[in-house]
């Protein structure tokens, strides 16, 4: 038997400044590129994406399910001025935390321009307007001070120190109130 899928799979939501669409196989090289800068691996972590080929295959096999299953996932931000691949944000079902995730990475030289709170913002909007949810959450590294911030500003409050299966590392969780 073979799920159906979602209808707000494909969905496209804008901001002022930004595109969110589904990432998608043709993402591959963006993903690459992302998952692997140095600021990506120290905050996120190392997700094993070594070639084009591991990238497709993590959207393919991470992003996509869930994105057809529950209608929302990881969105690809986009400029609309210069139409550049900027970023990722989504939000996560996560093994070890019972209320979805939300998270988010920006190249480098996109950073501290608000990009990643608009579209945070709008994630966030999307899935508790559209989908219903009451509640999300947020895992952050200690030393990941912007984005601590960027979080508290999102509405999302500490609550306490997690350590996920599988890692060694104690994370700052985060929830809406």
């Amino acid at each position: 038997m073979s799920l159906k899928k979602h209808p707000s799979a494909d969905n496209t939501y804008e901001t002022e400044r930004l595109i969110l669409r589904p990432m998608s196989r043709e993402d591959k090289d963006f993903i690459f590129e992302l998952y692997n800068r140095p600021k990506f691996i120290q905050h996120i972590g190392n997700r094993n994406v070594n070639s084009i080929e591991d990238a497709e295959n993590y959207i393919l096999n991470r992003f996509a399910p869930q994105i057809e299953r529950l209608g929302f996932g990881n969105y690809l931000l986009v400029t609309k001025e210069g139409n550049e691949k900027i970023g990722a944000v989504g939000i996560f079902e996560r093994e070890g935390l019972d209320i979805v995730d939300i998270g988010y990475s920006l190249l480098e030289e996109f950073e501290g321009k608000g990009y990643a709170f608009e579209g945070a913002q709008k994630v966030k909007s999307i899935v508790m307007d559209e989908f219903g949810l009451t509640k999300i959450s947020a895992i952050i590294s200690k030393d990941n001070i912007s984005s601590q911030k960027l979080i508290e500003k999102l509405g999302l409050r500490f609550k306490k120190n997690v350590i996920l299966p599988g890692e060694t590392e104690e994370l700052n969780y985060y929830e809406t109130e």
